[in-house]
């Protein structure tokens, strides 16, 4: 047994197809397909049943993936230990950001991070939380960006800041008049929401009172995947939406932005990786760059109530 058949079938589980996990490997199909058949072999019994389409892991071959992950982590932990470098940072890194924070985030602190650490090289997706989640304990990602708290024991989180929601109304709302909004005003009557899978929308949702009418005045309901979407609903002066600061970080002087009364409501984005990520030069530094690029605003202490999505 090594490493690398450990390596394979659980790139075979994870692609179910021969081809898939090969190229996931480089390595070529016959090299994999041999490399398998011989684990099989020293372990006395199929890991996959290749009957069906895609191919499934048998019971055997699911306790001894689940064990292959173990290995692999605690493994890769080792070489992540023996190879960093405090004096700077070293890799490629996949990094996971969610939809309502990706557009945001990222343009402000990515190019002079990349500038300031060339030597790290991110590739970055696009996830909702709970694919984010899934692929961390998988191993396909190693760290994400994203709103905790998870309450997740295999998952670890490294707070950075808390974000708050802001109004973004409609000038025929009653809400354009108004200089501070009190959160036990928000109802979903006019209300514009991100559709379900969102964490942003399930806290949102946790702000509202009274959730029997979303959009029921408007005489039609709407759901979006995106906020820049939400907004422009609302620019055509149809009801209001909620949004994070960043979204509207350059429209101070929008008068169709209104804060909440203190404390206000914040959404608290942290850095996660599994509970096994060794790299503490990287999150670390990444902390201090995305901190440094925010809003003193929204750096500095201030009365907050933290809203959760999960």
């Amino acid at each position: 047994m090594t490493i690398q058949q450990l390596e394979y079938i659980v790139a075979l589980d994870t692609y179910r197809r021969f081809v898939a996990a090969s190229e996931a490997c480089f390595v070529t199909q016959p090299t994999l397909t041999i490399q398998v058949k011989k684990l099989e072999e020293e372990m006395g019994g199929l890991i996959f049943d290749r009957g069906k389409s895609p191919i499934q892991p048998t019971p055997l071959g699911k306790k001894v993936i689940a064990k292959a992950r173990e290995v692999l982590t605690s493994f890769h932990q080792l070489e992540d230990m023996v190879k960093d470098e405090h004096s700077s940072l070293k890799g490629n890194f996949k990094l996971a950001v969610i939809p309502t924070l990706a557009p945001y985030l990222l343009p402000l602190f990515l190019k002079h991070f990349t500038e300031k650490y060339p030597e790290a090289h991110f590739q970055i997706h696009e996830m909702q939380s709970e694919d984010i989640i899934h692929a961390l304990k998988q191993g396909t990602l190693d760290l994400a960006i994203l709103v905790t708290p998870l309450n997740d024991t295999d998952i670890r989180e490294i707070p950075m800041f808390q974000e708050p929601f802001l109004v973004y109304t409609s000038e025929s709302h009653a809400f354009y008049k108004k200089k501070l909004i009190k959160s036990d005003e928000v109802t979903p009557d006019d209300l514009w929401l991100l559709n379900e899978g969102h964490c942003f929308r399930n806290q949102v949702l946790n702000i509202c009172h009274n959730m029997s009418g979303i959009n029921r005045q408007m005489g039609f309901s709407y759901e979006s995947g995106s906020i820049e979407t939400l907004k422009n609903m609302v620019n055509a002066n149809l009801g209001y939406t909620l949004v994070p600061e960043l979204a509207v970080l350059n429209e101070k002087n929008n008068p169709k932005v209104k804060r909440f009364v203190a404390p206000e409501p914040t959404r608290e984005v942290s850095i996660v990786v599994h509970k096994g990520f060794s790299k503490e030069t990287l999150l670390e530094k990444l902390r201090e760059e995305v901190i440094a690029v925010l809003p003193q605003n929204i750096t500095t202490s201030r009365k907050f109530k933290k809203i959760d999505w999960r």
